[in-house]
């Protein structure tokens, strides 16, 4: 089974209704790590916000939904652009880092599983349809992609479902400037085993792991308003640390992952990178062709982070859903095209994967 590799053959994702624009923000009270209110003017604060991370807006969740809510239809929308019944699948493995989580709740509800609940909601009756979670930071949903591809290398798979979800607007603190940062929704991919040599599929990847000492730069914490719901944790992370932590490390781990492919950099079409900031993604694609002796190419890096936000292991899907359905301007994505996947996020965790799509 030396050639096989995954191949993706369906893509489907939900991307919440409810539009969240800066201006939401203005009216909220906001405090730095200390529990003291920044003195300076909201719009202020959200004028540095948008130059620094390119949001205009992000998606959050409806009220009456949770997460596993957007992973079916993800789920449903890729199978049927798949063609295949979902009976057949070997795996359902969700990405996800908070499980469902009700709106005002801040509780984590990950029992039964996401993967199983997607499996009971589609109907799946096939004991032999293993679902299961990934918990891997951000880069989740490209790490269970890489596991599938794993699981057919090994003859253990022929069809796998991949998703990844977050409603993360239901695990950030009202009172850090952060918050604005984060959104909701899920995508979905159908791979398929594929043994031709020179097939469509995954043909190399890297994955790394600085759980030591970086650990720290993403965690859960009480609110900065000592005022405020201290019974609860929010989303907290050293957003300058991660940012020197991503520029010097996820060039070097692109480079391993298509360096151990049979492409070379002039091959690749497309760079679709998790959706974190705009000015950190811009920079470590910069970064990466420099260890060629490369320009970075017009057009190479597709992004939707400005309308959509940072919605952790969705940012990928989604994005690779929105390119492939022709609605992001002068992007596109095509059958044989050579693309490469990378993401950062807590753990620290980074990953890498070299595809034809």
């Amino acid at each position: 089974m030396a050639k096989a590799k995954a191949e993706i053959i369906g893509i489907g994702s939900y991307i919440p209704t409810k539009v969240v624009p800066n201006s939401h923000f203005l009216g909220w009270e906001f405090y730095d790590a200390t529990g003291k209110k920044f003195e300076t003017p909201n719009e202020i604060i959200i004028e540095k916000f948008k130059a620094i991370t390119g949001i205009e807006e992000r998606r959050w969740l409806e009220d009456d939904k949770v997460a596993s809510d957007m992973a079916v239809v993800a789920s449903q929308r890729a199978i049927e652009d798949a063609g295949i019944d979902p009976e057949e699948l070997d795996y359902v493995i969700a990405a996800t880092n908070f499980g469902d989580v009700e709106k005002d709740n801040y509780f984590s509800d990950f029992m039964p599983a996401v993967a199983s609940r997607i499996k009971d909601r589609l109907r799946i009756a096939n004991p032999k349809s293993i679902a299961f979670d990934v918990i891997y930071g951000c880069p989740g949903w490209l790490q269970a992609l890489i596991m599938a591809n794993q699981f057919m290398k090994a003859g253990d798979a022929k069809y796998a479902l991949v998703v990844g979800v977050e409603a993360l607007s239901r695990v950030v603190d009202p009172h850090d400037r952060d918050a604005m940062i984060f959104a909701d929704g899920a995508g979905a991919v159908v791979v398929k085993l594929n043994t031709d040599e020179n097939g469509a599929g995954i043909y190399s990847y890297k994955a790394v792991s600085h759980a030591h000492p970086q650990a720290g730069l993403l965690y859960n914490d009480r609110s900065f308003n000592p005022n405020y719901n201290q019974k609860a944790k929010f989303i907290r992370m050293q957003g300058h640390k991660i940012y020197e932590y991503a520029l010097t490390e996820v060039p070097v781990a692109m480079k391993a992952a298509l360096d151990d492919s049979k492409f070379e950099i002039d091959d690749i079409k497309k760079i679709f990178i998790h959706q974190a900031n705009e000015k950190m993604d811009a920079q470590i694609i910069r970064r990466f062709y420099r260890l060629y002796k490369k320009q970075t190419p017009e057009h190479i890096m597709p992004l939707n982070i400005q309308k959509l936000g940072n919605s952790s292991v969705a940012t990928i899907p989604t994005l690779m859903d929105m390119v492939r359905n022709g609605e992001l301007e002068n992007q596109d994505l095509q059958k044989g095209d050579i693309i490469m996947l990378a993401s950062v996020g807590a753990g620290m965790n980074i990953n890498a994967v070299v595809m034809k799509y």
